[in-house]
């Protein structure tokens, strides 16, 4: 079993219900066990940033699924939940992002391990340092250093 941190925003509907739906979706994943979830937290939009704030969250999962096998089944939840990818950074009903699967570091196309903007983004970051403290970012050093640095980035816990 591997331990897998999964990011999960919303900002279109009810994001709060959106990313609890998505919490849920997780907990019957076949081959995984939803070890934790962290709060929720209200964060600014980055990129794109003339829409809704977004609610995230972050689950620490373990599974027997291979990384891209998981990664399908992220898509596969976000698909029913009615996500479209019209543009980069675009509003959505919900984004499951696979962020770290273990200490492996993966470069293929369509999945980059760690996610390639973890270590610079506050809406990931202060959830996964809330789930393990003690995190490091394969690559990148300790999750806690990295969120200090992500200073000019709006989070509320809620």
């Amino acid at each position: 079993m591997a331990r897998a941190f999964v990011g999960i925003g919303a900002n279109l509907g009810d994001p709060v219900a959106q990313v609890r739906a998505g919490i849920a979706a997780l907990r019957v994943l076949p081959q995984t066990r939803l070890v934790a979830a962290s709060s929720l937290y209200r964060t600014a939009p980055l990129g794109y940033t003339p829409q809704a704030d977004f609610v995230n969250a972050e689950c620490l999962l373990e599974t027997a699924l291979a990384p891209r096998a998981l990664l399908d089944q992220l898509h596969a939840i976000e698909a029913a939940a009615g996500r479209e990818r019209r543009f980069k950074d675009a509003p959505r009903t919900l984004d499951l992002d696979l962020l770290l699967y273990g200490d492996e570091t993966i470069a293929e196309p369509g999945l980059t391990l760690p996610h390639p903007r973890l270590h610079e983004r506050a809406f990931a970051l202060a959830p996964l340092v809330e789930l393990d403290p003690d995190c490091v970012i394969p690559g990148r050093g300790p999750a806690r250093e990295a969120l200090a640095a992500a200073t000019d980035q709006r989070i509320e816990k809620l």
